[in-house]
């Protein structure tokens, strides 16, 4: 396919997200079915304008004054890759499978129209209705941050300790341009190709021996927070595909116990071929039967066993704005409700595990306080039997002195974000039990 015949199909994929409301991936994986004529490299590329539309859509349509799909689309090439009139006049030829030519009142917003003189919600990029949330959460600097939400992620990898050592690693990954993480002291990322397009790690034969996990620094750092030790009792309660259990396991050396759950057996489904890759040995995976009221999982028998419990809690996503631009426009203010109610049934559960003395992490990728501070702040006025960490603390558990001013807005924890660390959005609270 021709650039020029790449912008005309994302017009039409982009109408479709717009019109049913489907997640991008979906509509992505559909249009490749029914155009088997596109190659990998056409499916890449068109990816890229779809999801660049997606990151900067307030902004481009505010910038073309026209809010279609092809305003969106010609915004974004403006704004994110810099092309200019001229250089659009070469794609919009309306010639055989290119888009049609620019319209005079296109050139006329183009030239006349000025990011800096829109609304700050606008400039950056993010939905209207949760701008009071992001400016409480950055202050001044939440313009930035909605902007840096709107740029590409980099791929960052954990070295899995049990296996390799990151200097191994990045002896190995050299060639791709691999470099160690700023923060985490386990992570190593990868650039972005020239075209965009994230390197294929998988592929990589130290992925298939298990040196390593494809995980944001972000992740990696509420690992680091939890502290996971050799010979402790550990549970993941909101495991998923079990990320941040398989750094627990590295972190205990594969001594102790790690009990990984999740209320969604579904997600569950990758841990074990994860497990097995990695050499992990001291996980136990539990696969839920069943939900019980309030959507907690029935884990009475570990009712306060646990050094450690992890809750990875349900959310918004806003922080993970960089990968799935998509989310933050399909966000309404009852699903923010919903996904509170949420939070709070899976804390109580975790809480019961925490035997005194023990610790409760509480994990967010969201940089929204509704989620974040103020659902902490409801857990500690419900147990008085539990107080949150304060951030000299979090600092000198994790071995980071940067976490100082990484703290969140409302005091209780740290906010990661792209600006700020440099990694998706992520809230971290340490509470202990008395």
């Amino acid at each position: 396919m021709i650039p020029a015949a790449r912008i005309s199909a994302a017009f039409e994929i982009l109408a479709d997200i717009e019109a049913r409301r489907r997640p991008a991936a979906d509509v992505l994986k559909d249009w490749g079915l029914s155009h088997r004529f596109a190659g990998s490299g056409d499916r890449a590329a068109l990816a890229g304008l779809v999801y660049d539309t997606l990151r900067r859509r307030a902004s481009a349509r505010w910038l073309m004054d026209n809010e279609t799909p092809r305003a969106s689309l010609i915004g974004m090439l403006v704004l994110q890759r810099g092309e200019t009139i001229e250089t659009l006049d070469a794609l919009f030829t309306g010639e055989r499978f290119a888009p049609e030519p620019l319209t005079d009142d296109e050139r006329k917003a183009l030239a006349g129209r000025k990011l800096a003189d829109a609304e700050p919600d606008i400039q950056a990029d993010v939905p209207r209705w949760l701008w009071p949330s992001f400016e409480a959460a950055f202050g001044e600097d939440a313009i930035a941050e909605g902007r840096a939400l709107a740029e590409r992620a980099p791929v960052d990898l954990r070295v899995n300790t049990l296996k390799t050592s990151r200097d191994k690693l990045l002896a190995e990954l050299e060639p791709l341009g691999a470099s160690a993480t700023p923060l985490s002291r386990w992570g190593v990322r990868m650039p972005l190709g020239a075209d965009g397009r994230s390197p294929a790690v998988q592929a990589e034969e130290s992925f298939q021996k298990g040196w390593f996990e494809i995980q944001d620094e972000g992740s990696q750092l509420a690992g680091l927070v939890a502290a996971a030790k050799p010979g402790e009792q550990v549970l993941d309660l909101c495991a998923g595909g079990g990320g941040k259990t398989l750094e627990f396991a590295a972190a205990m050396e594969n001594k102790g116990q790690v009990f990984a759950t999740d209320s969604d057996k579904r997600r569950l489904a990758p841990i074990h071929d994860r497990l097995a890759r990695a050499g992990v040995r001291n996980v136990q995976v539990r696969t839920p039967r069943g939900r019980v009221s309030g959507g907690a999982l029935a884990i009475d028998d570990l009712d306060g066993r646990m050094d450690l419990v992890l809750v990875d809690a349900p959310c918004s996503g806003s922080g993970t704005w960089r990968r799935s631009p998509d989310t933050k426009w399909r966000m309404r203010p009852s699903s923010l409700a919903d996904r509170q109610k949420d939070q709070a049934a899976v804390l109580r559960a975790g809480a019961r595990a925490v035997k005194p003395g023990g610790r409760l992490v509480f994990v967010t990728c969201s940089v929204l306080p509704e989620e974040n501070d103020a659902s902490v702040k409801a857990f500690l006025a419900d147990h008085a039997d539990f107080t949150a960490a304060s951030l000299p603390e979090l600092a000198k558990g994790a071995g980071l002195s940067a976490f100082a001013r990484f703290s969140s807005s409302g005091g209780t924890g740290l906010q990661l974000s792209p600006h700020r660390s440099g990694t998706d959005g992520f809230f971290i609270a340490l509470l202990h039990r008395k």
